[in-house]
C-alpha cells in the first residue's frame, strides 16, 4: 500500500498487497487483490473479485468490471473499458509441469480501447486505441486503432468513433459521427479522426 495517507477508496475486503501503487481517486471493490508490484492510475474503478498481478499497468481512469483477472505483461493506456469476465493471457503454450514465467508476452491496451464482456485476448497483441472488442470475442492478432471486432476467432467487423458509435464508410471515405461532431476518414485500411 502507498505508505502516505491514501486518497483512493478501498473496500475491506479487498486485499492490497505492500509495493502496489493506486492513484488519486481510484476505487477498489470487494474481494479484489491489488498484487506489490502493480500499478493502477488515477480515477480508476476495479469492480468486485479483480485480480491484479504485479508487473501490471493500468493507465488513468480505467474501468475494470468484475470477474476480471489481469496478468504480468499486460499495459492499459488511459481511458480502457475492460467488461465483466474478460479474459487476459500471458503465456502463449502453458502446461502445469511446465514453468514459462520467463516467456511472459506483453500485452498492450491502448488508449480509449474497449473489451466486451467474456471477451478473451490472448497474450502477444496490441489492442488498437478506440478499437471495440465484442463481448465474447476471442482476439488472436493484433486489433487496429478504432476497429470493430467480434467472434471466435473476432473477426474485423467494420469502424469505430472515439465515443463508441459505429462509422458508416459506404459512401466514401469520410464519415461524420454526429455524436462527437467529429470527422473520421477511412484510407488504406486505417482510421483516423480529421
Amino acid at each position: 500500500m502507498n505508505s502516505s495517507k491514501p486518497n483512493y477508496f478501498a473496500h475491506p475486503t479487498s486485499v492490497l498487497d505492500n509495493g502496489s501503487k493506486i492513484g488519486d481517486g481510484s476505487k477498489i471493490w470487494h474481494f479484489s487483490h491489488i498484487m506489490s508490484g502493480a500499478e493502477i492510475g488515477k480515477n480508476c474503478n476495479l469492480g468486485q473479485n479483480v485480480f491484479v498481478m504485479s508487473g501490471v499497468r493500468l493507465g488513468n481512469n480505467v474501468k475494470v468490471q468484475n470477474n476480471v483477472s489481469i496478468y504480468d505483461g499486460v499495459i492499459c493506456e488511459d481511458d480502457v473499458f475492460i467488461g465483466p469476465s474478460a479474459v487476459f493471457t500471458n503465456v502463449h503454450n502453458p502446461r502445469s509441469a511446465v514453468n514459462r514465467k520467463d516467456q511472459f508476452r506483453q500485452t498492450i491496451v491502448r488508449k480509449g480501447a474497449s473489451i466486451g464482456a467474456n471477451a478473451t485476448i490472448v497474450c502477444g497483441n496490441e489492442i488498437g486505441e478506440f478499437s471495440f472488442i465484442g463481448a465474447g470475442s476471442v482476439i488472436t492478432k493484433r486489433v487496429k486503432p478504432y476497429a470493430l471486432m467480434a467472434g471466435n476467432p473476432a473477426k474485423h467487423l467494420g469502424w469505430m468513433s472515439e465515443t463508441g458509435i459505429k462509422l458508416d464508410f459506404n459512401n466514401g471515405p469520410e464519415c461524420y459521427c454526429e455524436e462527437e461532431q467529429a470527422t473520421y476518414k477511412l484510407e488504406n485500411d486505417q482510421v483516423r479522426k480529421l
